[in-house]
């Protein structure tokens, strides 16, 4: 069973399309993904002191960060990926992280709302394992693989 099959049975959480949440929602869930993976990986290069353990990862999942990694995952992004993209990049939010600047808040909440659909390709989100050992088909996906926009997977 999947992840997310087995927590929503256990909490009575209805199927809903994911499509139909707000940008800033879906941020908020891809900000939580995204950080999770990258404590795993940074806990992953070794034991080590907790602080120390939190500067690497705030050094990763950080706005600026995010923003550089949109920038570069743009040019391989389907049509569909972009508008994703840009509908969470566009929200309005009452907040702003406090050492950022506006632009690059904006890139990274529009990377964050759309993380789920370009890292696994499917838009549903807790699949458990990372798209590019999955088979997803997400601009990361094939971005890591080597496989550009509109080509077919090997």
């Amino acid at each position: 069973m999947k992840i997310d099959s087995y927590i929503k049975e256990q909490f009575g959480i209805k199927h809903v399309d994911i499509r139909t949440y707000s940008p800033l929602t879906l941020a908020y869930i891809g900000d939580g993904i995204f950080d999770i993976v990258i404590r795993s990986v940074v806990v992953g290069k070794g034991n080590t002191k907790a602080n120390l353990l939190h500067k690497h990862t705030s050094n990763i999942v950080k706005a600026h960060t995010q923003a550089l990694m949109i920038e570069a995952l743009l040019p391989h992004l389907t049509e569909e990926e972009s508008d994703v993209y840009h509908r969470g990049r566009n929200a309005k939010s009452p907040s702003m992280a406090k050492n950022a600047t506006m632009a690059d808040y904006r890139k990274a909440t529009g990377l964050s709302g759309g993380r789920l659909r370009l890292e696994t390709g499917t838009g549903v989100p807790c699949e458990g394992v990372p798209a590019w050992r999955a088979g997803g088909t997400g601009a990361a996906a094939r971005l890591y693989s080597g496989q550009q926009r509109g080509e077919a997977a090997a």
